[in-house]
């Protein structure tokens, strides 16, 4: 049709073209006959006249003549007044488009045609308009915008009409001609102005989204009405629809339906919406474009003519395009359009709450998308209107979109702080009003206004001094108040606004680190000590710049002048909670940090001031209220001011001696010990006799008889400790008589106190032996004096074996404290005894006190007694981080010294390490060696520099060596601590050594340890480690081991278990070297680099080791020699993967499994030409140890195997993958795969192999082509041969619990169907071409014939059928080979299911097999309906299949197939006749031309099977007949000689099952062939009688109810009058024998040779419905001979002994009788004959009435009731057309009218009582006449 319009009509074509040619008078004569035509035609011709006129008149008009012009005016005038109210009247709609297309030089004609174009569109039928609205629509952008308007009304008026439900695809083919023209885009512009266009827009003003323009082109000159504008934007989302148009074009016209004010039209747009346009380019200009005219229109601009400018969208639509604007980032970037779409939302006139939300939304996105170019531009006047929004809306409103409103514009005030910080630098106001809304608003919005808060603290980075030091005092002021929001914000603002030396955003964050918010108390402190726990970890340097002390203290008092009141005596009030002071303090003393690295501080007098301002801080903050972590920090934060100025905090506390005392009885251990240690700094600024006043005092308090508080002793002998200390080191010094009270009063506490107590004295003594050799103590002045050491030797061997661990270090310490100015070797032995005697001792902190102590014995130790007295030392072990401190961390500059020359300690050295050496770290307990391991160490570190340690090295690194295979943790990390010490301390050779010995301890190639001997309670595994013994027992020792071992009569067994007890050591020296290895490869460096080939694979492996503690350990050397693991790993990686598969395979589970896990990880993201060479060990690998015996190994196992099985999908896969290496990949894995992992018998590589298969499938593409066969024979096999085995249990057990086999298997190929081998042969179907069927066809044939297992079965049909459908005619080669392998199989197939999927790939093959082959099969097909139930099923599903999938080959064949299919539907089998019944009915659209068609064809074969030796065949043939009779009737005729003879002759004989349905057939050929029988063969008729009257004599009740019908059928077929006389005397002696029988069988009852048959009422019933047949074809004369014989037959047939439905047959052949004697009445003109009848007549009346009363009264059956009643009437009618003369007493009208009193059936009672009327009437002529 499209065409049409742009081509031209020849003129004699076209009904116009009379005028060509024609004079004006000419033209004007025949203008004036169409208008006589007009006028004298008539309205129902009026149609047919204007097809012919009405063009002519209109193309008339080209003329130039004024009197043709008005002419043609006349004429079309005339036409609209007899047209215009008639819409019946049609238009020549074609016609006119046509002289419209081809008048393009005459305005006027189109104007015209344009016109009745209108007019012509709604009285054409749709067909027409349907198929003409595209046309119109071609070329229309060349038209006048008027007539493109009318053309597009017209358009869019049809496709409301024809396709606001449908449309067909003849016409979507005609609109899609149209796309990507200009007509196109106007057409959719038109469809988006209707969709825009609702009705209730137009009262007044534009309307929503359009110009008065286009809203007057959309209407036209009416409005239209809702459900035809409904219908037009259905109809147009519809074409829209089918046009398949990019979604940028289509997205504004769906989004406007979407917004439509009717439901449908709604519905249909968000279907549309989310169906063809989810894909759409929200970033595309042009829409944006589009959609910002929707929302905003051009109502504001000037230069745009008023009918012109487009109004903004409806509300609807407007939100629902804001949705759309947040999801664009150029809508984002279209200023000014997005502006004045923010501003329409927030401040339009009819906006709304929800709008004004989405307008905030959208400026959050706006402000978070925008270019800056833009936003510089938008900004500053969003912001405004954003501010102006706050204030319009009220603070507390409950209603949610004014909530999110009010939260949209906090958020974007957020994002443009972020983005454009210089709007907010200048000035606070907008902070203010943040922190504002944080106190006053709801909950709710609390968090949003907390995070734009955070944000806008960005904007004030770098703003003006005036403007921060407001946004100072807006934080303190907002810092402490109620709401936390506010206070984290002040905080939050605090620490990023400001650096660490701004001193009040950090008197904030002091403020804050008492918050009871932890997240505010958190970001506090992280303010105050950035990334101090980070420091703490990597133990790195402070490296933060503090403020000055000076000025932080200076702030400080400003804000709180008082908090440096102090009156002494602690009574102070606290100005902060403990807490804030916590912070302040640790604060402070990270600014006194900060400045105490300068050199010249003593001379700072500023700074000194500071530090007793601060020590002032201090005093005030141990008021009572502090808490007691107060106290201590305080307390500890002077003694750390001591240690720097130690002069100047003596001589400032030398005057608050008495404020110091009172904390002697703290409460805190902590605060005492700090504040007594500052006593003793104090002490040494005292004079003399005041430090002797104080000594004094504390002894007399000691040794008072007042029993003293714990917490007052301690603090006393603290204080006494620190007090002599000092005092003797001090000049003057203390006396010797004073010293001599203190050491009694020491000894007199050690002796008499609890242990406690006793080490605190102790530990003070060992203050006193620091400074000095302890010296012998003057009990009394008679006797001598007596050593110390002597007189505590017992107390302290009691106090170092007791239970308190502290009190043990205090002792143990405090003895190495005393022997370093010992000289006594007597006293120093002592020492060593005491120090030795815990080698056994298992808790780790007494061994490093204990260690702690032989370095000072050892000495160089770096410490000196001014650190320990004067600073907040505890002891080396504690304030060295032990384990983690590296060897160059301590000090060496200054010693502590010992009194005389070092030689006197030669022999403690000695002793120390021929103990150390000899006896403990190879001693046969593991407590010892353990205990020598920590003093060893302890000495390497704390004395390592000491020319004994020097020359001790070789022999230290040998007794570590040796230790990091023991069992302890502790004892290896010591070891592997010690060798990194040792490896710093050595020298180059040294370093060399250790690093081999290192080496090979891991790689398991190092020399063989010292042996330890092993003696009873030797430790050999530990406890738990090695199970129980049988009866109960541990086994552990090597005690234990050989008695176990002699139990079970097996005494080499001891060696096995020392076997497992020397891997187990090589495990631990495995780990103990690498915590060794990871400190000293970071030493080594370059050294290590020969041996990483060898190393690198152990590690990665031990990496992955099943033991925590050896994997940390290796990870540890892993980090501290590899840099990059990437690039070590992938330089090594061959030998590492060769290390690992064959560590895969090794006989240690742990091995196993580490590999397995070590190459799972390795191989994420490797490629080919990494792995290619190991890809198939790898999967040996996996498979290997998924079967493994240990569950474990096996978990790793499943972890391996999906790595490489993501690594070969990803391999395979053609899209990632190069394709070579593709096809070398699936080369190497997809045999491995179908050969040795689908057929594993391990389910889980089963489950693995075919999902890996699968998935190579996918990726692979073409490159799995060479495979398919071997795959596709695969996966058909695995079908079944990989299906739970409980379907065939479930299967066998089926029938026993009612499941039916069909739907069983039914289900079993549904569930094959979507197992992951179906997937993989439809991935192989996509990627087979005609290459591959060579190898491939020949496979599938092989498994068509042996293949076994149902799913196996159908799969390899329906893998067969996909095949063929997807190569087509390629396959034509092979089939002769697969049709010879598929019919047979249909037949054998046991399997319903299997059979149609064979049947239907059979069909599918059919349709490219050759014409010979093709009939072949065909006729194959069709002779199995012959055969068994089997072949029978068989050929219905075959036929099916070639119906459905070979239409057109079958087509040819129907004359073969179709009587087949007829025949067949009469099989008795139900599911057979089924089959076929469902077949004739999807395939022969009318059954009657059908049969008409192969009539010969059907007949010849029911011929053949009626003459069969078969019953079955016979009766289905039979029963063909009938059906064939039924349908075709008289059309039969042709062909009734050869189906009657054949019926005819399988009547005589022996009866057999079903032989009934010849009967039948007999009777329905005789019914619908009488006249040709009876033409053909008048004896005929007889002839079948005759047989049929035989068949109504045989025994069999069915088979004689059947003869009887059929009798009935050929007498009314035939209606020969002849047959009365022929069939009534066999019927009336039928009745005569049923009566004789009955009679017998009355009279023995018990006789069993009475044929039951001929007694049954059914019989009898079908007797007399055969009477009733005679009767209507008898002549009146033989019936008037038979009438006794009549009478007597209804009589004994109306006797109780017979049931209702015989009666029933009485009534309706005495009515039938009666009729018939009524027309022999009306009929005859013997007088004779009609005084017969009605003797006939009364006699009838007399005999039958009283029995229809006897039936009345014995039968309460209605429809019994109404026929005896009907029957009655007629007799009466008939009796009293002319009474007998001489009339009889009716006696049982009495009894008549009684029964009718009692009828309850209203219709049979009315009926009696019209009989009694006419009784009546009679009874009284008969009186008269008497």
């Amino acid at each position: 049709m499209a065409e049409s319009s742009s081509t031209t009509t020849p003129a004699a074509a076209t009904p116009w073209a009379s005028l060509s040619g024609k004079s004006e008078e000419e033209k004007e004569e025949l203008l004036d006959r169409i208008l006589t035509r007009l006028a004298l035609c008539d309205d129902s011709k009026m149609q047919d006249l204007l097809v012919k006129i009405l063009p002519i008149s209109i193309a008339a008009l080209s003329s130039a003549s004024t009197g043709l012009r008005n002419k043609v005016i006349e004429i079309l005038s005339h036409v609209n007044k007899r047209v215009k109210h008639q819409l019946e009247i049609g238009l020549p709609f074609s016609d006119l488009w046509k002289l419209y297309v081809e008048s393009t030089s005459a305005p006027i004609v189109r104007n015209f045609c344009i016109v009745y174009l209108e007019m012509a569109i709604d009285r054409a039928k749709k067909e027409e308009t349907q198929m003409m609205a595209p046309v119109f629509l071609a070329n229309i952008s060349k038209l006048p915008p008027q007539h493109q308007d009318v053309l597009l009304r017209v358009t869019a008026k049809v496709i409301g009409d024809c396709h606001s439900s449908q449309i067909s695809d003849e016409v979507v083919a005609k609109y899609r001609i149209l796309v990507g023209s200009k007509d196109c885009a106007l057409f959719l512009d038109f469809c988006l102005h209707t969709i825009l266009y609702q009705p209730s827009a137009q009262s007044g003003g534009c309307p929503a989204g359009l110009s008065i323009i286009q809203f007057e082109r959309v209407t036209g000159k009416q409005p239209l009405k809702s459900d035809l504008l409904r219908n037009r934007k259905l109809g147009m989302l519809n074409i829209i629809e089918a046009l398949e148009l990019l979604p940028e074009v289509v997205y504004p016209i769906y989004i406007a339906a979407c917004a439509d004010s009717q439901e449908s039209v709604l519905k249909k747009g968000e279907e549309l919406l989310k169906k063809h346009a989810s894909g759409v380019n929200l970033d595309d200009p042009d829409l944006i474009s589009r959609l910002y005219l929707l929302f905003n229109g051009t109502a504001v601009s000037e230069n745009i003519a008023p009918e012109f400018k487009v109004s903004p969208g409806n509300l609807s639509l407007r939100v629902r395009l804001m949705s759309t604007f947040c999801r664009s980032i150029t809508a984002a970037n279209s200023f000014p359009s997005t502006l004045q779409c923010i501003f329409g939302c927030i401040f339009g006139t009819d906006t709304t709450s929800r709008l004004k939300q989405l307008g905030m939304e959208f400026t959050v996105w706006v402000f978070k998308h925008a270019k800056m170019d833009q936003l510089k531009l938008m900004g500053p006047v969003i912001l405004t209107g954003i501010l102006k929004t706050l204030d319009n809306f009220p603070l507390l409103n409950s209603d949610a979109t004014v909530r999110d409103t009010r939260s949209f514009c906090f958020q974007a005030i957020g994002m443009l702080a972020q983005r454009m910080p210089q709007l907010f630098r200048d000035k606070i106001d907008v902070a203010i009003r943040l922190f504002d809304a944080l106190k006053l608003e709801t909950q709710n919005l609390r968090l949003i206004i907390q995070e734009a808060t955070n944000s806008l603290a960005v904007a004030y980075q770098g703003a003006p001094s005036k403007v921060l030091k407001d946004v100072e005092l807006l934080l303190l002021q907002n810092s402490q108040v109620e709401q936390s929001e506010v206070r984290f914000c002040a905080v939050r603002w605090a620490t990023s606004l400001f650096d660490l030396k701004h001193c009040p955003s950090k008197y904030i964050c002091i403020l804050a680190s008492a918050d009871s918010k932890m997240d505010i108390r958190e970001m506090a402190l992280e303010g105050l000590f950035p990334g101090e726990d980070q420091r703490k970890t990597a133990s790195q340097n402070i490296s933060a710049e503090y403020p000055k002390l000076s000025d932080m203290l200076a702030y400080i008092l400003e804000q709180q002048p008082a908090i440096l009141d102090s009156d002494g005596m602690g009574d102070v009030k606290l100005i902060f909670p403990s807490k804030t002071y916590l912070a302040l303090i640790k604060f402070l003393l990270k600014c006194f940090e900060g400045e105490n690295t300068r050199t010249d501080l003593v001379e700072d007098s500023e700074f000194l001031h500071s530090v007793e301002r601060l020590c002032l801080l201090m005093e005030h903050a141990m008021g009572y209220e502090g808490s007691v972590e107060l106290h201590a920090t305080a307390s500890k934060a002077i003694i750390t001011l001591g240690s720097k100025f130690p002069q100047m905090i003596a001589d400032h506390y030398s005057k608050k001696v008495a404020w110091l005392k009172q904390f002697w009885s703290h409460l805190d251990y902590d605060t005492r010990e700090a504040m007594t240690r500052l006593l003793g700094m104090a002490s040494s600024a005292l004079p003399v006799p005041s430090l002797t006043e104080l000594i004094d005092e504390i002894i007399l308090s000691l040794g008072g008889a007042q029993k003293l508080r714990f917490e007052t002793q301690h603090g006393l002998l603290c204080a006494l400790g620190f007090v002599t200390a000092n005092g003797l080191l001090r000049s003057p010094s203390i006396s010797d008589s004073q010293l001599q009270n203190i050491l009694k009063c020491f000894v007199d506490i050690i002796n008499s106190e609890t242990i406690t107590l006793a080490s605190v004295a102790v530990q003070a003594m060992g203050h006193v032996g620091i400074c000095i050799p302890l010296p012998p103590l003057l009990l009394d002045s008679t006797s001598a004096a007596v050593s110390i050491w002597t007189i505590l030797h017992e107390k302290l061997r009691k106090l170092l074996s007791s239970d308190d661990i502290k009190a043990v270090q205090k002792t143990v310490i405090a003895l190495g404290h005393m022997c370093v100015k010992e000289s006594s070797s007597s006293h120093l032995d002592t020492a060593l005894d005491l120090i030795f005697s815990l080698c056994r001792s298992k808790v780790e902190d007494i061994l490093f006190a204990a260690g702690e102590a032989l370095s000072f014995l050892w000495g160089g130790v770096p410490i000196t007694i001014d650190v320990i007295l004067r600073t907040n030392y505890s002891s080396l072990s504690m304030s060295s981080n032990f384990l983690m401190g590296d060897v160059s961390s301590f000090p060496r500059a200054s010693l502590m010294k010992f009194q005389d020359d070092e030689s006197y300690h030669v022999t403690v050295r000695n002793t120390i390490t021929r103990k150390l050496f000899d006896v403990l770290l190879y001693s046969n307990r593991k407590e010892e060696r353990c205990a020598g391991a920590v003093w060893l160490l302890s000495l390497t570190i704390y004395c390592g520099h000491h020319q004994t340690i020097q020359q001790l090295l070789p022999d230290i690194q040998e007794a570590f060596s040796h230790l990091i295979g023991e069992q302890s943790e502790l004892t290896q990390e010591l070891a592997s601590q010690g060798l990194s010490i040792v490896y710093e301390l050595g020298d180059d050779a040294m370093k060399r050594n250790l690093v081999n010995a290192l080496v090979g301890t891991l790689t398991g190639s190092g020399k063989r340890k010292r042996a330890v001997k092993l003696v009873e309670d030797s430790e050999v595994f530990q406890e738990g480690g090695f199970g129980e013994s049988p009866s109960g027992g541990k086994l552990s020792t090597y005690k234990e081991l050989c008695n176990l071992a002699n139990e079970m009569g097996k005494p080499d067994l001891i060696y096995k278990f020392m076997d497992l007890a020397n891997y187990q050591a090589s495990l631990n020296s495995k780990r103990g070297a690498a915590f060794g290895f990871s400190k000293i490869a970071k030493l080594a460096g370059d050294a290590l680099q020969p041996y990483l080939r060898t190393l690198i694979p152990r590690l990665v492996r031990y990496q992955y080791d099943p033991d925590k503690n050896v994997q940390d350990a290796m990870t540890h050397i892993w980090k501290s020699l590899v840099e990059d693991t990437k690039r070590a790993i992938d330089e090594h990686l061959d030998h590492i993967l060769d290390d690992l598969l064959i560590q895969c395979g090794s006989r240690l589970w742990r091995s196993r499994e580490a590999s397995c896990l070590a190459v799972a990880d390795i191989l994420q993201g490797r490629r080919f030409d990494q792995v290619g060479k190991h890809l198939k060990r790898i999967w040996t690998a996996a498979f290997r140890a998924m079967d493994d015996i240990k569950e474990t190994v096996r978990n790793a196992g499943d972890r391996l195997c999906r790595a490489v099985t993501s690594l070969t999908g990803r391999l395979c896969d053609v899209s990632l993958t190069p394709e070579p290496e593709a096809r070398q990949t699936m080369a190497t894995v997809l045999p491995l795969l179908l050969t040795e992992g689908i057929t594993s018998k391990v389910e889980s590589i089963r489950k693995a192999s075919i999902s890996m298969v699968t998935r190579l499938a996918k990726g692979a593409g073409v490159t799995v082509r060479p495979y398919l066969n071997d795959l596709v024979s695969c996966m058909l096999e695995s079908l079944s041969s990989l299906e739970d085995q409980g379907m065939n249990y479930v299967e066998l057990h089926a029938g026993s619990v009612g499941i039916q086999t069909e739907k069983l298997e039914n289900l079993r190929i549904s569930i094959a169907r979507g197992s992951p081998m179906w997937e993989t042969l439809e991935i192989c179907i996509d990627v087979v071409d005609s290459s591959s069927l060579e190898l491939l066809v020949p496979r599938l044939a092989q498994l068509v014939r042996s293949s076994v297992g149902l799913n196996t079965r159908v799969g390899v049909a329906n893998f067969t059928s996909l095949l063929v459908q997807k190569v087509g005619v390629s396959v034509k080669p092979f089939t002769p080979l697969l049709l010879k392998q598929l019919l047979p199989v249909v037949r054998d197939e046991k399997s319903i299911a299997s059979k149609r999927a064979f049947a239907n790939a059979c069909a599918l093959v059919l349709k490219y097999a050759a014409p010979s082959q093709a009939q072949k099969l065909i006729e194959d097909t069709a002779n199995l309906h012959s055969g068994d139930r089997n072949d029978q099923i068989s050929c219905a599903l075959l036929l099916k299949s070639y119906a459905s999938m070979a239409a057109d080959v079958l087509s040819g064949y129907h004359a073969i197939i179709v009587p087949v299919i007829f025949v067949s539907r009469f099989e008795d089998d139900k599911i057979i006749s089924g089959l076929y019944e469902e077949l004739w009915e999807e395939n022969m659209s009318s059954e009657r031309i059908t049969l008409q068609l192969y009539l010969g064809e059907i007949v010849t074969l029911i011929n053949e099977g009626i003459t069969s030796s078969s019953w079955a065949s016979k009766k289905k043939a039979s029963q063909a007949v009938r059906k064939l009779s039924e349908v075709l009737g008289e059309m039969l005729s042709s062909h009734h000689n050869l189906l009657l003879n054949s019926l005819m002759k399988e009547l005589p004989g022996r009866l057999w099952e079903g032989k009934d349905a010849v009967l039948y057939a007999l009777s329905a050929v005789c019914t619908s062939c009488h006249k040709s029988i009876s033409a053909s063969n008048p004896d005929a008729p007889n002839a079948i009688l005759n047989l049929i009257s035989s068949a109504c004599t045989k025994k069999t009740q069915k088979y004689r109810e059947a003869a009887f019908n059929c009798l009935e059928q050929v007498i009314k077929a035939f209606n020969s009058p002849e047959f009365f006389n022929l069939v009534f005397p066999l019927l009336h002696g039928m009745g005569n024998l049923s009566t004789k029988v009955k009679s017998v069988q009355t009279q023995m009852a018990s006789d069993a040779e009475a044929d039951e048959a001929d007694s049954s009422p059914a019989i009898h019933d079908k007797i007399l419905i055969c009477l009733t047949a005679c009767i209507h074809v008898a002549r009146i004369g033989d019936i008037l001979e038979q009438r006794k014989s009549l009478i007597d037959l209804y009589s004994f047939s109306l006797s109780p002994s017979f049931p209702w439905t015989v009666k029933m047959s009485v009534f309706s052949s005495v009515k039938e009788l009666l009729t018939k004697l009524q027309h022999g009445v009306n009929d005859s003109q013997d007088s004779l004959v009609k005084t017969n009848i009605y003797v006939f007549s009364h006699e009838l009346f007399y005999a039958v009435s009283p029995e229809l009363l006897k039936s009345l009264r014995t039968i309460n059956i209605g429809q019994v009731h109404i026929a005896a009643a009907e029957c009655l009437l007629e007799l009466a009618n008939q009796f009293v057309v002319v009474p007998p003369i001489d009339l009889k007493e009716l006696n049982f009208v009495s009894e008549l009218i009684d029964i009718c009193e009692v009828e309850k059936n209203e219709h049979a009672k009315s009926l009696l009582r019209k009989c009694i009327d006419i009784l009546g009437r009679l009874k009284k002529v008969g009186e008269i006449q008497s």
